[in-house]
């Protein structure tokens, strides 16, 4: 399938919808982040630009991928909204590249709702009948005692961190978790230095970690993913679909 013209728009069907809500993707990486960019008014030309460290070949296999598997379809807008958007695009190219800028803005927008979860590349092994262990790292108490009671009706034992220092305390307590729920805004330690702490550590460089924030915007998502989440899950969520991405990052 050749890849659409530079200004044709796409926006997600209910299936791309779904891919992005249900707890559990199949997507490569490429094709996952090109998902999470399109959002009904960036054209071709503007997400290509935001993906620039793609070659464009690689990026129109991707688009033609999404195409085919009908999570994406091209929007038609309406007279009104074309001629804003235009409007928008020139009044953005004399204040720098209107591509990039169009991207920039569709990124930071806020209230963005997602649920991804991919299955683990490395399986984690137990002894056998060693039960689970799941940090919640979340400075709401609340929050973080709902989600326990629900990861320990799936036979988990929680530990809870809130701050920087109950952070440093529960990852160096044995056992390694099997799984880490990870709030993004914390009172003094960003979420993302956290995942990237991980990520660097041989003993949890594997460990499965979901995202677990109100953070909504596509920028968020997109920084957690590359920096090694296994799953985004948006505030608020339905215990069942939290469940679903925990399963999914668990090879469940």
């Amino acid at each position: 399938m050749a890849a659409m013209i530079d200004d044709a728009i796409f926006g997600l069907t209910a299936q791309g919808q779904d891919e992005l809500r249900s707890g559990s993707t199949t997507l490569g990486p490429r094709e996952l982040e090109l998902l999470v960019r399109v959002d009904g008014v960036l054209s071709v030309e503007q997400l290509r630009a935001g993906m620039a460290a793609l070659a464009p070949a690689e990026f129109n296999r991707s688009l033609d991928f999404l195409q085919a598997k009908w999570l994406i379809a091209p929007v038609v807008l309406d007279t009104f909204s074309f001629r804003l958007q235009a409007e928008l695009d020139t009044f953005a190219s004399t204040q720098g590249n209107a591509e990039a800028d169009a991207g920039v803005r569709s990124l930071k927008r806020t209230g963005y709702f997602v649920r991804i979860a991919r299955k683990p590349a490395h399986a984690v092994t137990r002894a056998p009948g060693q039960a689970r262990t799941a940090v919640v790292v979340e400075d709401d108490t609340h929050l973080a005692g709902f989600v326990s009671s629900y990861l320990g009706f799936e036979g988990f034992t929680t530990r809870m961190a809130g701050n920087r220092q109950e952070v440093l305390d529960e990852f160096r307590k044995p056992p390694v978790p099997d799984l880490v729920l990870l709030d993004v805004v914390l009172p003094d330690i960003n979420g993302f230095e956290v995942l990237a702490s991980l990520r660097r550590h041989p003993a949890f460089v594997h460990v499965p970690v979901i995202m677990l924030t109100g953070k909504a915007t596509r920028e968020s998502v997109l920084k957690g993913m590359a920096g090694g989440a296994d799953g985004y899950v948006t505030k608020p969520f339905e215990p069942e679909a939290l469940m679903s991405a925990v399963r999914t990052v668990l090879g469940g």
